[in-house]
């Protein structure tokens, strides 16, 4: 099972903001090449809430009150259990991703750190983690529960934002002291890499791979 947010900008050119991310193709190859599949629950984001959506805490400068708590307990305890109920799907975190870009990278790590029982892996793209920088380094420092068996896959452009990377590299050293192993852990950095859908689309098909092993 695959949970993925903007689901507006998923699947379609016609309901996405500025271009598709082309899944159910990507899919289709990674099926083809490797006999893997998945199914994808695309999640709509609330258009000018999305901000408050993908928050887990209030950001003064934008006036946005943090929403983001609900969302991945809406997520866990509401749709997952809903779809698993409803579809054949293999329940264990092990075969549950949840995964998004820029605002939904920063709500994807959360709700991975928060929930690990329910996402054990999760893909996080050009994380907007600079919104909420110091109240998420807080978090993963007094959050008790354990990670050692999730996965993440980080993906970043070098020149998307000056505090991108060293933003992800703190993460994932945060994360690595709180026991993810080093192997559980992948942090893709490209040079020409863009905050863009065009950019992500690009690097889903090795992400997927990866967290579907």
């Amino acid at each position: 099972m695959i949970y993925m947010h903007d689901g507006q900008n998923l699947f379609d050119d016609f309901t996405s903001f500025s271009g598709e991310w082309s899944v159910d193709e990507t899919l289709n190859e990674i099926y083809k090449e490797t006999g893997k599949s998945a199914i994808v629950i695309g999640i709509e984001n609330g258009n000018e809430k999305r901000l408050a959506e993908y928050s887990p805490w209030n950001n003064e400068k934008y006036k946005t009150k943090g929403e983001g708590d609900l969302y991945v307990e809406f997520l866990a305890k509401t749709l997952k259990p809903y779809i698993d109920k409803t579809y054949r799907t293999q329940k264990q975190p092990a075969k549950t991703i949840i995964l998004g870009s820029s605002m939904g990278g920063l709500i994807s790590l959360y709700a991975a750190a928060k929930y690990p029982n329910v996402f054990g892996k999760s893909g996080i793209f050009s994380p907007a983690f600079w919104f909420v920088s110091n109240d998420l380094k807080m978090y993963l420092n007094i959050n008790k529960n354990n990670l050692k068996n999730s996965r993440f896959y980080f993906v970043a452009g070098k020149n998307e934002d000056e505090t991108m990377v060293p933003e992800i590299e703190n993460i994932d050293q945060l994360l690595k002291e709180k026991s993810v192993p080093e192997k559980n852990i992948v942090v893709k950095i490209d040079e020409d890499g863009t905050h863009s859908e065009s950019y992500w689309k690009w690097e889903l098909k090795a992400s997927l791979i990866w967290l579907m092993q």
